[in-house]
C-alpha cells in the first residue's frame, strides 16, 4: 500500500502535468475543496467598491468571476454601466448606488437644498433597478452642516433633519412603491476619523434609533433600513438585540470587521455566525453584502467571510 508521501507526490505531479488528461479532474477537485457548496440559507453579495477602489483593484469582470466561483448571487453598489457584465454571469445587483456624485452620504435628505437632486438621481436609479429587476437602491441621511464639506457652516438641528428626511423620503417612496424597488437608508458611524471610508464624522444619521424613527415615520414598505453591522457595532454594540428591535424595517445588511473595517477574521470582535443566525431567526430574507476593506489577499479574505456567514 502506498504511503502518504507517495500519494501526495503523485497528486502534485499530476496537477502540474500540462497534458495527459489526469490533471484537470485533480485541479477541479482542489477548487471544489477550496470553495465548498454553500448551504444557501443566506444570500451573500460582494460590494464592488471594496475590491475595485483599492489594492488589487478588481475589474467588474474579475469581481463577477470571483462572485460566481464563491457561489454568491450578487455584486452590489455597482453602477448600471456594469450591469450587462453582471447579467452575463447570471448575477444581480442586490443594492444599487443612488446616483449622487462624489461622496453620496454627505448630501442626503436632511438638507433641503439637496432634495431635488436626490429625488431626480435616486428616482432614475429606481427606474433602472425596476427595468433590470434588481431589488433596492441605497440612500442616506446626510451630513449635519448646511455646507456638508465645511464643518464651520451652520448646523442642521436634529429636529429639522428629522422633518426634512421624512418629507424627502415620503416623496421618494411614492415613486419607489410604483416601481416595486426598495430604498434602504444607511446608518453610519462618526467615531472613526482615520479614513473617509471607515467612518464619517459629521454624518447626521449616526444614531440607529434616529434613523429607524425616520423610517417608521415615513411608513412605507419601500423605505427600509440598511443595517450595517460594522457601523452599528462601532456606535452602539448590542447587535443581536438591535436586530430584534428593528427586524420589521431591515432591508439590507452590510458586514466588515470591527475595528478597522477589515476582514471578518480572528483579529476583529464581532461574532458573525451568531449575528447572521439571528438575522435568519427573525425571518430576514434579504441580502448580506460583504463590505470590508481588504488588508491582505482579497480573495482569501472574501472566501473566509463568505464561509463564516454561511450559517
Amino acid at each position: 500500500m502506498p504511503n502518504r508521501r507517495t500519494v501526495l507526490k503523485g497528486v502534485a505531479m499530476a496537477a502540474t502535468v500540462a497534458t495527459g488528461g489526469i490533471h484537470a479532474p485533480l485541479i477541479q477537485a482542489a477548487t471544489a475543496a477550496e470553495n465548498p457548496k454553500l448551504k444557501g440559507r443566506v444570500k451573500q453579495s460582494v460590494v464592488f467598491w471594496c475590491f475595485n477602489a483599492r489594492g488589487d483593484k478588481w475589474s467588474a469582470e474579475k469581481t463577477c468571476e470571483v462572485t460566481v466561483e464563491l457561489g454568491c448571487p450578487s455584486v452590489e453598489i455597482i453602477g448600471p454601466e456594469h450591469w450587462p457584465t453582471l447579467k452575463k454571469h447570471g448575477l444581480i445587483c442586490a443594492i444599487a448606488p443612488n446616483g449622487m456624485p462624489g461622496a453620496p452620504f454627505m448630501r442626503g435628505f436632511n438638507n433641503t437644498q439637496f432634495h431635488a437632486e436626490n429625488l431626480e438621481r435616486t428616482g432614475k436609479m429606481i427606474d433602472a433597478c425596476a427595468e433590470a429587476k434588481f431589488p433596492s437602491v441605497i440612500s442616506f441621511v446626510g451630513y449635519k452642516w448646511t455646507n456638508p464639506e465645511d464643518p464651520k457652516s451652520a448646523a442642521i438641528t436634529n429636529d429639522d433633519a428629522f422633518a426634512n428626511c421624512v418629507k424627502g423620503f415620503k416623496e421618494l417612496a411614492k415613486h419607489a412603491e410604483k416601481k416595486g424597488v426598495t430604498v434602504c437608508v444607511e446608518h453610519l458611524n462618526t467615531r472613526d476619523s482615520s479614513d473617509p471610508m471607515k467612518g464619517h464624522p459629521g454624518y447626521q444619521g449616526d444614531d440607529l434609533d434616529f434613523v429607524a424613527s425616520i423610517i417608521r415615520k415615513v411608513g412605507s414598505p419601500r423605505i427600509k433600513l440598511l443595517f450595517d453591522i460594522y457601523h452599528v457595532q462601532l456606535m452602539h454594540g448590542d447587535i443581536i438585540r438591535r436586530i430584534e428591535q428593528n427586524k420589521d424595517i431591515i432591508g439590507h445588511i452590510h458586514t466588515a470587521g470591527v475595528p478597522g473595517r477589515g476582514e471578518l477574521d480572528e483579529n476583529q470582535e464581532v461574532n458573525y455566525p451568531a449575528v447572521i443566525k439571528k438575522l435568519l431567526d427573525v425571518g430576514y430574507t434579504g441580502y448580506v453584502g460583504q463590505e470590508f476593506i481588504p488588508t491582505r489577499d482579497p480573495l482569501v479574505g472574501l472566501k473566509q467571510a463568505v464561509k463564516l456567514c454561511d450559517v
